[in-house]
């Protein structure tokens, strides 16, 4: 019986390790939209009701130059750059200046800013500002006229969305694939090569990731799985084209992000 229990667990893993999971749908962030705010300036998340997650700056821009240059003057702590719905890059309190590859002309600006909540050290401890706030240029152009979103990514309920067949790309927003068990036991989903967000298993929370991160896996619940089919839904804030995750029976490590 013991050794059958070990093959069981050696088949258990395996079948597990082998696992691809097609994120085969995608839900849209507008369902989850909080209540927009305008302003000329840069308003942080502070001022918009949020005390940490996500939100959305978004600016109409016009260029004379191709390929202009967009920089923030304050960013906390990260944000993702769209342009006309393509993602330009990442910006963050280290690298607040990026180049856009776009043509001159009119243009939609969307940033989708991400706030861990924690508070500033350093020289600056006491301003704890969030989110994007003071000037932010483009070709040493001042850009005003913003509209500025909540994003209750975390408030939601992932089992209301309403998902659609996955087209590809484009702006962030939830994802949803099938994986199967055959035994609920240990098992991690290996993020790699995924931005940063969310994950929820059978609609129970399950945790965050982030590329920048040397741990590129998140331990599923096992109080959560249930025999066959098991739901998986992830919210990604750097929409980079990728539509498959894995699972894994060990947690995954990025080593070139370990510091010994």
């Amino acid at each position: 019986m013991k050794g059958f229990s070990l093959i069981l667990g050696l088949l258990f893993m395996a079948s597990v390790s082998a696992q691809e999971i097609q994120m085969s749908e995608t839900a849209s962030l507008e369902q989850i939209y909080g209540e927009a705010q305008e302003a000329q300036e840069l308003l942080p998340m502070n001022e918009l009701g949020i005390e940490f997650g996500y939100a959305l700056y978004e600016a109409t821009v016009t260029t004379v130059d191709n390929n202009p240059v967009l920089t923030v003057e304050n960013v906390r702590d990260y944000a993702a750059v769209y342009v006309d719905g393509k993602l330009q890059g990442c910006i963050t309190e280290e690298r607040k200046s990026i180049t856009l590859q776009v043509s001159a002309g009119k243009h939609m600006l969307q940033l989708y800013v991400e706030n861990i909540g924690r508070i500033t050290y350093g020289p600056e401890i006491l301003d704890n500002s969030k989110g994007l706030f003071g000037s932010i240029t483009l070709s040493d152009m001042e850009i005003g006229n913003w509209r500025m979103i909540p994003l209750l990514v975390r408030d939601c309920a992932v089992g209301e969305l309403a998902f659609m067949p996955q087209t590809g790309g484009g702006l962030p927003c939830f994802y949803k694939g099938i994986f199967t068990v055959e035994t609920p036991g240990e098992i991690y989903l290996d993020v790699s090569g995924w931005g940063m967000g969310e994950v929820w298993v059978n609609g129970h929370y399950a945790g965050s990731y982030w590329e920048q991160n040397a741990q590129q896996s998140i331990q599923l619940p096992v109080e959560v799985l249930q025999k066959g089919a098991n739901s998986l839904i992830v919210f990604e804030l750097k929409s980079n084209g990728k539509c498959t995750m894995h699972l894994s029976n060990k947690a995954v490590f990025n080593l070139s992000l370990i510091h010994i």
